[in-house]
């Protein structure tokens, strides 16, 4: 059986981008039909990063091999297609130990790269922010650190003993330290910056703050665009946005916050996500999240697990949700479009190309602007003003009256404001309450 997936062929090769190929396996997790999914993923992954992909392998195995990952017969066969094609790059769909990865190389005699070092390549290349630079510079030190060997094979080993202490240590014993004293380094910059950012962010806590979270390449930027009429930028490839973006999108009389965040994927290293801990603060602290997703894709129920998955394990899993089924114009079959509305009942379908479904989604919002709000009346003393003046600054006064011996105020205030409405009335020496709870 020919285990290989056929790609472009190699005939026209470009100068300025990479040939490489793919490596899957299945059989350990999932079968050959999901690999192949997969793989077509981990070839938009190489195109992102500037790889054009001429073959794509696939591996049946119970379990990886703990020396080659694929077994010697595969990696023999990998090796000579590398070796006649003169390809640049084989690039696994799964992380490689440091052996597995040594040996590969040996084998190939070409760069081989793991999923995590193409992903972490990719941030690489679209980080442009100080905050993004440094998280991504961690969590490229922090997969470097125990992958050292790898990175020193041409050196002599040094088993220790004498003549090998002090100065005499070895070179990967230097690059270790180092490295590790990098990483702290990077640690307290982002520390900083994670302090910079919760100052800015307590700028504009009185508003609703909205993130679009979804996986990678959903539409969420072009979402952002056409809610918010602004030019985020917008690309057909993973991972185009790292930096949380910022936006202010009127609803009704109130203006709320959206935020275009970092895409998620399957298996996203967590060193990762450890190293972005600042930049996924702007969706823990979201009071509510447009998760998109792309209805043409073929595994789209599985997109949305890793994106569930994810928001549980960055601990955002219990922020109210709207589901935003995106790129509905891209469904040509009704049928399709009937299973979706009946799999996902309440999510809105939409296109933000085309304009569909954006009055539905601002609507939902704005159903969630006035689930915040409750309506309360308070009879004052007429001395009372501290009461009053905290009420004009937070809450909306439907009806105001001055009568003989009293205020009579009716209103409607955020849930956020109620703490600390009922602490002034707790300390007025009337001990007044709300006539309404």
């Amino acid at each position: 059986m020919n285990n290989f997936i056929p790609s472009q062929t190699n005939n026209q090769r470009k100068a300025e981008r990479e040939q490489v190929v793919l490596v899957g396996v299945y059989g350990m997790q999932h079968d050959r039909e999901i690999a192949e999914e997969y793989i077509q993923e981990l070839e938009l992954l190489a195109a992102t990063a500037g790889g054009d992909t001429v073959k794509k392998f696939l591996q049946n195995r119970d379990h990886p091999d703990p020396g080659t990952y694929i077994g010697g017969g595969k990696l023999g066969e990998i090796a000579e297609f590398v070796k006649s094609e003169n390809i640049d790059a084989v690039i696994f769909d799964d992380d490689l130990t440091a052996t597995q990865l040594r040996n590969i190389e040996q084998k190939t005699q070409t760069k081989v790269l793991d999923r995590s070092n193409l992903i972490l390549d990719i941030f690489a290349s679209h980080a442009k922010t100080s905050a993004a630079k440094t998280q991504v510079e961690l969590a490229q030190l922090e997969y470097l650190l125990p992958r050292l060997t790898r990175y020193w094979t041409h050196l002599s080993r040094q088993k220790g003993g004498i003549g090998t202490k002090g100065p005499g240590e070895t070179q990967i014993e230097t690059d270790r330290r180092l490295i590790g004293k990098r990483i702290s380094m990077l640690k307290e910059k982002l520390r900083k910056l994670d302090k910079q950012r919760k100052v800015q962010r307590k700028g504009r806590i009185d508003n609703l703050r909205i993130s679009l979270v979804g996986y990678t390449n959903a539409g969420k930027s072009s979402l952002m665009n056409a809610l918010t009429q602004s030019g985020v930028k917008v690309e057909d490839k993973l991972f185009a946005t790292l930096d949380s973006t910022v936006r202010r999108l009127q609803i009704g009389k109130e203006d709320v916050l959206l935020s275009d965040t970092v895409g998620f994927i399957r298996k996203l290293p967590h060193r990762l996500i450890e190293s972005f801990k600042s930049t996924l603060d702007e969706i823990r602290e979201s009071d509510l999240l447009i998760h998109v997703v792309d209805a043409t894709s073929p595994l789209m129920d599985d997109y949305i697990d890793t994106v569930h998955s994810t928001l549980k394990e960055i601990g955002a899993d219990q922020i109210p949700e709207i589901m935003v089924i995106n790129k509905i114009d891209g469904i040509d079959d009704p049928g399709q479009m009937a299973g979706l509305k009946r799999a996902y009942p309440g999510a809105i379908p939409a296109s933000a190309l085309r304009g569909i479904g954006l009055e539905t989604i601002t609507d939902a919002i704005e159903k969630r602007l006035e689930e915040r709000y409750t309506e309360k009346k308070l009879h004052l003393p007429l001395g009372d003003q501290k009461v009053v003046s905290f009420l004009h600054e937070v809450a909306q006064i439907d009806e105001l009256k001055y009568e003989e011996d009293k205020i009579s105020v009716q209103f409607k205030i955020n849930r956020k404001y109620l703490g600390a409405l009922e602490g002034l009335l707790e300390r007025s020496d009337n001990g007044l309450s709300f006539v309404n709870k």
